[in-house]
C-alpha cells in the first residue's frame, strides 16, 4: 500500500477573484463550494458502499448453502412403500387410520414434550463417571443435580430410556425447532415457492398433528407460535418472550404454572375443562442461566434442581396413554453460550418415559444409560443419537405420518420392546422400512425437483469434478443398499426368526445413514459461477479504493465528483446490458443485473481514476511498506486455520512492532520538542497495547495455551469483583488523560470544560453504578441479612434502576453529546496584553513568547497566537490580541465526536471491555500526537510535484488510517469476542431494554460486537484535523479527510476480499464452518459497518466541525 503524499494548502485558500469580491460574499461562496463538495463526496463514498454490498451478496448467494423446501406432505393415506396389501400388512399399504395408526400400530394416544433449553448431556449423566478416573476435577455447579433421568433410565429400564442427543450445527434454538420437527438437516439459504417469513412451511410434525385433528397445547419459549402459526390451541396456549436471557424465571415458572393443571387434572388453571393431545412445554431458565452467568454458577444450581422436580412431578402425573418426551435443542459451551459446532455445544440430552413397559435395547449387557455423550457400545458405534431421529420415533409411536421431508431414522429402543425378554427385531426392522421407503421416495423427489433460486445444477457438477476425493459418486451404492435391504425383507418373509429380522433392521439403518450422508454432500454443493462472480467484483471494487485512496493525483474531495459521475453511468449501462444477455448468462436475471451494474461501476471510476494520470498504488517508501505488509500478512494467513484462530496475536505482533518503529521515528527528529512528544506517546502507545492484551476471549481451539481472563473464569459469563473496579478506574482516570491533551494546546476551554469535565465523567460514574449495581444483582448482595438488619431489594427494583441508568447515560451521550458538537463554538479563550512598542506581533507556546515578522506564521505546536494590526508610527501601540487554542482548534472540537459515542459504546461493554476501549481511545491520542510529531508543520505549503521525505511525514502517510484499522481488529478480540457466533453478546440488547424491541435490540447488539471499529472510525478525521490551525483551506482538509477515510476502508476491504477468497478456496475444508466461515462473515458484515458508520457518523460529523470553526475564523 503506498504510503502517498498529499499536502494541505495553507494559508485563506482565498483566490484574486474571492479577493475582487466583497469579503462575505466570497466566504459565503467558499461555504456553499465547501458544502457541495462535501455532500458529493459522502455520495461518492455511498456508491462504493453499494459495488462492495453488490460484490459481497453475489458471493453469499453462492457461498452459502441451499435447499429446496419441497411443497409435498405426507398423507395418513398414502404409504410409502407400494406394494400389494397382502404382502405387507394393511398398515404399511397405506389403509391405516389416525385411531390405530397411519403407517404402522400407535402405540401412545396422547404425549407431553417438555423441551430443557440448553440442557446438555453432562447435566443429566452422574458425575463422576463410573468409569472415570479418581484424579478428575471436583464437581460443577451444574453436576448431579438433575438425576431423576438417569436414575430413572437406569432402575426402569423397560419404561425409561436415557441417550445423549447430538444436534447439527448451528446450535441456535431456532434452527434446531426446524431439525427437530421437520428431520431435515440445517442449511443458511431455503428457498421455496412459499416461502414467508419465518415460518416453517415445510412438512413437519406439528403441521400432522394439526392435520390429523390433534389438539396441541404450546407453553414457553415464543420462537413455536413464529414457527408454527395457527397450529396452537387458542385459549390453553402461552407464549413467553424467549430473547431476554436476563430474565431466568418468568418463562419457567408459567410454563409450570399451566402445565401439570393440564397433567393433573385435565382442567386449566382457571378450573375449564382442558381437553389435549399433546403439550409442548419450553423452559428456558437453563439456557438463560448460562447466557447469563455461565454454566458453573450457583444460578444454574438452582435452575437445574427445578427442572428435576418439574421431571419429578410430569412423571407421576403421567397417564398409562401418554409418552413423556424430555428433551434438550443443544448445550452450550463452557461458558455457557451456543451457536457453534464443539462437542459440548452439540450433545444434549433425550429422556423417554413411559407408565407402561415399552422400551428395549439392542445390546442387553448395556441396560444403564450412557454415562458419557461420547461413550460406545460393545461394536464401536457411539450409542448417542442425532437430534433429527426423533422426527420418525415420534411420528410412528403417535400412529402419524413420517413428514414427507424427513432425514432421520427410527430410535431402536423405542421400537424394540421386550416381548418373552427379548428385543423385538421384527417391529424395529417394520419401522425401519417404513422409514426407508419414505426417505427414499423424498430424495427421488428431491433430486428430480428444479434447483431453486439460481442455476444450480451445472454449478454443483461442476463443484464435484474438482472435489471427486471429498464427494464421489453415491448413486450406486444407495440403489445397492436399497435393493439389498429389499431382498432380505423379503428372506426374513419366508424364514422369519429374530436374527434375520435384526439383519433386515441393521441393512435399512445403513440405507438410512448412506442417504443421510448423501443429502449432507449435496447440500454443501456451492453454486461457482456467483462465487466467482462475487470475488470478481470484490476484487475490483477493492482496485478501485486503493487507486482513489493510495494513487489519485489531485485532491481527493474534488476528484469524487467525476469519478461518481461515470460510475453511475457504468452502473447504467451494465444494468441495460443484462437485458440483453441474461438468457446467456449462467446467472438468474436478478444476479446477472446486479454483477453487470456492479462490474459497469468500477469500470466507470477505473476509467475516471485513468484520465487523472492515478499511479499504481504499490509501495514506494519505508512506511509504504510497513503499512502493505502489515495488511497483506494477516490477509494471506487466513489460508490457514491455525493462523486465523490466532489472530490476536498476530494482529499484537503487528501493533507492537509499528509501535516500535513509530517510537524509532520520534527519536529521530531534530526539533527536540516533536522527539520528546513523540517518544513518550510511542512509549506509551506499547504500553497500553501489552495492557490490552491481557485482557482475553479464549475460544475452543486454542485451549490448553489460551488462559481467558474477560470473564471471571473459563466456565462463566459474568465479572470478577476485581474487574468491577475497571469502570471506576476509566471514571477517575479517562476524563484527565483527555483533558491533557486538550490542555496541551490550550484547547480546554469554554464547552469543553463543561463536556469533559462534568458531563463526560458523570457519565462514566453513572456506567460505573449500572455494572456495579448488575453485579449486586447476580451475587444477591442486597438480599439477606446485614449489620444493620434485613436488606430485600428486588432484582425487579434492580433492574429498573439499571435500565433508568443506561437510558440517563445514552440521553447524556446523544443528546447533550451531540447539541454540544453542533453548537459549540471552537474551545478557544482569548485575552489581551500590552505589547512592548517595537513588537508588532508574537506567538508563543507555553507562556512563552518570540518575535514574529507577521502574524500569519503560526507553527502547529504553538498554544496561542496573536493578530496585531501594524500600528502607525505615530499612533500609540495598541493592545495584543492572544487567542489561546488556535493552533489544534479543529482537531479538539472534531474529538468530541469520537467521545460521545465512546459513552454510548462503553456503555454497553462488560467491565473488562471497558477497560479495553479505555485503553483503545487513550491509544487514538497518543497515535495523534506521535503522527504530527513525526510531520512536517501541516502550514508547510506544497504542490503535487514537492516531495516530502515519508520516512519523516507520517501525516500524510497511510500510517494513521492503518494503524487505526490495527487497533480496531485488535480491540474487537480484546473486548471479548471471536470470530464465533457463540462469542456475541446477547445480554447486550437488554442493557437499556426490559424487552425486545426492533430496531434498537439488534443495533445494540451491534454496538456492542463492533465498538472498536465504530470508535477508530469515527476518529479517522482526526489525523487531518488533530494541530491543523483553523486558516487553512477547508477544501484540501476534506481532501486528506476523505484519503483517510478510503485507505481506512480499503484495510477492511483487503481482510474481507482475503477471507471471501480463502473460505470459497478452502470450501471443502473440514475446519470451513467451525474457523474459515465465521471470519469470512464476520470480514464482510464488519466492512459493512465500518463503511456506514464512516459515512453517516464521520464524514457528516466533519461538516459540522469544520462549518463550527470556519464561522468563527472565516472560510
Amino acid at each position: 500500500m503506498d504510503d502517498g503524499e498529499l499536502q494541505a494548502e495553507s494559508g485563506n485558500g482565498s483566490s484574486a477573484s474571492d479577493r475582487e469580491l466583497n469579503p462575505e460574499v466570497a466566504s459565503k461562496q467558499r461555504e456553499v463550494q465547501f458544502k457541495a463538495a462535501h455532500g458529493l463526496l459522502v455520495a461518492f463514498f455511498t456508491f462504493v458502499l453499494l459495488l462492495h454490498i453488490g460484490g459481497i451478496s453475489l458471493f453469499l448467494s453462492g457461498f452459502l448453502l441451499t435447499r429446496r423446501v419441497l411443497d409435498e406432505k405426507s398423507k395418513c393415506s398414502e404409504s410409502p412403500l407400494y406394494v400389494e396389501p397382502s404382502a405387507i400388512g394393511e398398515h404399511a399399504a397405506g389403509r391405516g387410520t389416525y385411531e390405530d395408526g397411519c403407517w404402522h400400530e400407535k402405540s401412545f394416544d396422547k404425549a407431553v414434550i417438555i423441551v430443557i433449553d440448553a440442557l446438555r448431556y453432562d447435566f443429566a449423566a452422574p458425575y463422576p463417571p463410573s468409569s472415570a478416573s479418581v484424579s478428575l476435577r471436583r464437581p460443577r455447579h451444574y453436576h448431579n443435580l438433575i438425576p431423576v433421568l438417569y436414575e430413572t433410565a437406569a432402575q426402569q429400564s423397560g419404561n425409561a430410556l436415557l441417550l445423549p442427543f447430538i444436534a447439527d450445527p448451528p446450535t441456535t434454538t431456532l434452527q434446531r425447532l426446524k431439525g427437530l420437527t421437520t428431520g431435515t438437516l440445517p442449511t443458511f439459504v431455503e428457498g421455496g415457492s412459499n416461502f414467508a417469513g419465518a415460518e416453517i412451511l415445510e412438512d413437519n410434525l406439528v403441521g400432522q398433528l394439526k392435520t390429523a385433528g390433534k389438539k396441541v397445547v404450546h407453553l414457553g419459549d415464543d420462537t413455536w407460535t413464529s414457527l408454527f402459526p395457527g397450529h396452537f390451541h387458542p385459549n390453553l396456549s402461552h407464549a413467553y418472550d424467549s430473547f431476554n436471557v436476563w430474565d431466568l424465571h418468568t418463562v419457567d415458572n408459567g410454563v409450570t404454572e399451566h402445565l401439570f393443571p393440564l397433567l393433573r387434572f385435565q382442567e386449566t388453571v382457571s378450573g375449564t375443562e382442558a381437553d389435549w393431545d399433546v403439550i409442548i412445554a419450553h423452559y428456558l431458565g437453563v439456557d438463560h442461566a448460562g447466557h447469563r452467568y455461565g454454566p458453573d454458577h450457583l444460578a444454574m444450581s438452582d435452575k437445574l434442581a427445578q427442572m428435576d422436580e418439574v421431571v419429578r412431578q410430569a412423571i407421576s402425573s403421567l397417564p398409562n396413554d401418554t409418552l413423556l418426551v424430555v428433551m434438550g435443542d443443544h448445550g452450550m459451551d463452557p461458558k455457557g453460550d451456543h451457536g457453534g459446532e464443539s462437542d459440548l455445544e452439540v450433545e444434549s440430552t433425550l429422556f423417554l418415559y413411559s407408565a407402561q413397559t415399552h422400551f428395549g435395547t439392542p445390546d442387553t449387557t448395556l441396560i444403564a444409560p450412557p454415562a458419557t455423550a461420547r461413550e460406545r457400545d460393545s461394536t464401536g458405534r457411539e450409542r448417542s443419537v442425532p437430534q433429527i431421529d426423533i422426527v420418525p420415533t415420534l411420528s410412528l409411536l403417535l400412529g402419524l405420518p413420517i413428514p414427507y421431508s424427513n432425514l432421520g431414522k427410527p430410535i431402536p429402543q423405542a421400537f424394540l420392546g421386550r416381548k418373552t425378554g427379548k428385543p423385538d427385531w421384527k417391529n424395529l426392522a417394520e419401522v425401519d422400512r417404513i422409514t426407508a421407503a419414505q426417505v427414499h421416495r423424498y430424495h427421488v423427489a428431491y433430486s428430480n425437483a428444479p434447483s431453486s433460486v439460481t442455476k444450480l445444477s451445472e454449478s454443483v457438477q461442476e463443484d464435484h469434478k474438482t472435489d471427486d476425493e471429498v464427494v464421489p459418486p453415491t448413486g450406486d451404492a444407495l440403489d445397492t443398499l436399497w435393493r439389498k435391504a429389499l431382498q432380505r425383507w423379503k428372506a426374513a418373509e419366508k424364514h422369519p426368526n429374530q436374527d434375520k429380522w435384526r439383519e433386515v433392521a441393521e441393512t435399512f439403518d445403513d440405507y438410512l445413514s448412506e442417504n443421510l450422508a448423501v443429502n449432507q454432500r449435496q447440500w454443501a454443493s456451492f453454486n461457482l459461477p456467483l462465487m466467482y462472480s462475487g470475488i470478481f467484483v470484490l476484487v475490483g471494487s477493492v482496485l478501485v479504493s486503493a487507486l482513489y485512496a493510495r494513487g489519485a493525483h489531485g485532491n481527493a474531495s474534488g476528484i469524487a465528483p467525476p469519478l461518481l459521475l461515470r460510475g453511475l453511468l457504468g452502473s447504467l449501462s451494465g444494468s441495460a446490458l443484462s437485458f440483453l444477455i441474461s438468457g446467456l448468462s449462467p446467472l438468474s436475471f436478478l444476479f446477472t443485473c446486479v454483477f453487470l451494474a456492479v462490474s459497469g461501476g468500477i469500470v466507470g471510476i477505473t476509467s475516471g481514476l485513468a484520465s487523472l494520470s492515478s499511479k499504481i498504488p504499490l509501495p514506494a517508501s519505508f512506511w509504504g511498506w510497513i503499512c502493505f505488509l502489515s495488511v497483506l500478512l494477516p490477509c494471506i494467513s487466513f489460508a490457514s486455520n491455525s493462523f486465523t484462530i490466532w489472530e490476536d496475536e498476530i494482529l499484537l505482533f503487528s501493533l507492537v512492532t509499528s509501535g516500535v518503529l513509530l517510537l524509532a521515528s520520534s527519536l529521530r527528529q531534530r526539533d527536540p520538542q516533536d522527539r520528546a512528544i513523540g517518544t513518550l506517546n510511542s512509549v506509551v502507545f506499547l504500553v497500553l497495547t501489552r495492557t490490552a492484551s491481557l485482557s482475553r476471549l479464549c475460544r475452543e481451539e486454542q485451549m490448553p495455551y489460551c488462559r481467558s481472563t474477560y470473564y471471571a473464569s473459563a466456565t462463566s459469563s459474568t465479572s470478577s469483583s476485581w474487574q468491577l473496579a475497571i469502570p471506576w478506574l476509566a471514571t477517575v482516570l479517562l476524563p484527565s488523560v483527555i483533558r491533557y491533551f486538550y490542555a496541551r494546546t490550550k484547547n480546554y476551554n469554554g464547552s469543553a470544560i463543561i463536556w469533559i469535565g462534568f458531563a463526560f465523567r458523570i457519565d462514566l460514574f453513572l456506567i460505573a453504578m449500572y455494572w456495579l449495581s448488575d453485579a449486586a444483582d447476580d451475587g444477591d448482595w442486597l438480599t439477606g441479612k446485614s449489620l444493620y438488619g434485613t436488606i430485600n431489594v428486588g432484582k425487579d427494583t434492580l433492574k429498573t434502576m439499571r435500565i433508568t441508568i443506561a437510558q440517563v447515560v445514552l440521553s447524556v451521550a446523544f443528546a447533550a453529546g451531540y447539541a454540544t458538537f453542533l453548537y459549540a463554538s471552537p474551545f478557544i479563550s482569548v485575552r489581551t496584553e500590552d505589547p512592548a512598542p517595537e513588537l508588532t506581533g508574537s506567538i508563543g507556546f507555553d507562556g512563552q513568547t518570540s518575535t514574529a515578522t507577521t502574524t500569519t506564521d503560526i507553527d502547529v505546536n504553538t498554544a496561542f497566537t496573536t493578530i496585531t494590526p501594524k500600528p502607525k508610527p505615530a499612533a500609540k501601540p495598541k493592545q495584543k490580541l492572544i487567542i489561546l487554542g488556535y493552533a489544534n482548534t479543529l482537531g479538539t472540537h472534531y474529538f468530541l465526536l469520537p467521545t460521545l459515542w465512546f459513552l454510548a459504546l462503553v456503555l454497553l461493554q462488560k467491565p473488562m471491555g471497558q477497560g479495553t476501549l479505555s485503553l483503545l481511545l487513550t491509544q487514538i491520542l497518543c497515535l495523534l500526537e506521535i503522527l504530527d510529531a513525526n510531520s512536517p508543520s501541516p502550514d508547510h505549503t506544497t504542490h503535487s510535484d514537492e516531495e516530502i521525505s515519508p520516512i519523516t511525514d507520517l501525516r500524510n502517510s497511510a500510517v494513521g488510517p492503518t494503524l487505526l484499522a490495527l487497533l480496531a481488529l485488535f480491540h474487537f478480540f480484546k473486548t471479548g469476542h471471536q470470530a464465533t457466533l457463540s462469542s456475541i453478546q446477547w445480554e447486550a440488547a437488554f442493557v437499556p431494554l426490559r424487552t425486545i424491541r426492533y430496531p434498537w435490540s439488534p443495533l445494540l447488539v451491534i454496538l456492542n460486537t463492533f465498538a472498536p471499529q465504530i470508535l477508530c472510525a469515527i476518529a479517522v478525521p482526526a489525523l487531518a484535523l488533530w494541530k491543523r490551525h483553523p486558516r487553512l483551506s477547508q477544501m484540501g482538509l476534506l481532501s486528506d479527510i476523505a484519503r483517510d477515510m478510503a485507505t481506512h476502508m480499503l484495510v477492511y476491504a483487503a481482510v474481507a476480499v482475503a477471507t471471501v477468497i480463502e473460505a470459497a478456496w478452502l470450501r471443502r475444508h473440514l475446519m470451513l464452518y467451525r474457523v474459515f466461515m465465521p471470519r469470512m462473515l464476520m470480514g464482510v458484515v464488519m466492512l459493512g459497518v465500518v463503511e456506514v458508520v464512516g459515512i453517516a457518523v464521520a464524514l457528516m460529523g466533519v461538516r459540522t466541525s469544520i462549518g463550527s470553526v470556519k464561522v468563527v475564523f472565516g472560510w
